[in-house]
């Protein structure tokens, strides 16, 4: 905003094009008796050029529904690809604790685990079992948090391989067909008015 160049005005451009192509897609939200929590988490690590920090961001489904989908640049820098898809999947967790409780207080029976799909294996492992804890200090907090939750048997984190991980439409640039069948994915869908 400070200093707009060139590719800053390309880049709104870019984005007024794909508004226009896009008008007619909507959210489809579905009815469902299924109270099922279920989520996808990403990271791109040090994604920013200019200041290496990784942005996060997942997609949290009720039922068929998406309910959440929130991406951010985070405000630090991540140490490894592990710690910030870590650190992705701890936001999510939390987002979806929050829903829980919510959905508990409107008296709607939560009664499965809620399962948080993560594409990084390191990631998924620490979740269980923090073996290397002392590589692994500087995100004690999201470790303990994490290892709660799966005690508890709140959530549990499995792995979803990259070619399905519909958290990367929020985060990354993707080829035109991948981003087009990701998109559906998240319930977004034509609409007529």
């Amino acid at each position: 905003m400070h200093a707009p160049r060139d590719a800053h005005w390309n880049l709104v451009k870019r984005i007024l094009r794909y508004i226009r192509g896009t008008m007619a897609l909507g959210l489809m939200l579905m009815a469902s008796p299924s109270t099922d929590l279920v989520a996808y988490s990403d990271a791109d690590w040090a994604g920013c050029p200019d200041t290496r920090r990784f942005t996060s961001g997942y997609c949290v489904y009720l039922g068929p529904s998406l309910i959440s989908w929130p991406s951010k640049r985070e405000p630090t820098v991540s140490r490894s690809s592990a710690e910030a898809e870590y650190r992705a999947m701890a936001n999510a967790v939390t987002e979806c604790s929050w829903i829980r409780q919510l959905l508990q207080k409107l008296l709607l029976d939560v009664s499965t685990a809620t399962i948080v799909y993560c594409d990084s294996v390191s990631a998924v492992y620490l979740s269980a079992n923090p073996v290397h804890h002392r590589h692994t200090k500087h995100i004690e907090l999201d470790i303990h948090f994490m290892r709660e939750q799966v005690a508890l048997g709140h959530i549990c984190v499995l792995h979803v391989p990259t070619a399905q991980q519909f958290a990367d439409v929020k985060i990354k640039g993707l080829p035109t067909p991948t981003f087009e069948e990701f998109r559906s994915s998240l319930c977004v869908i034509g609409v007529t008015y």
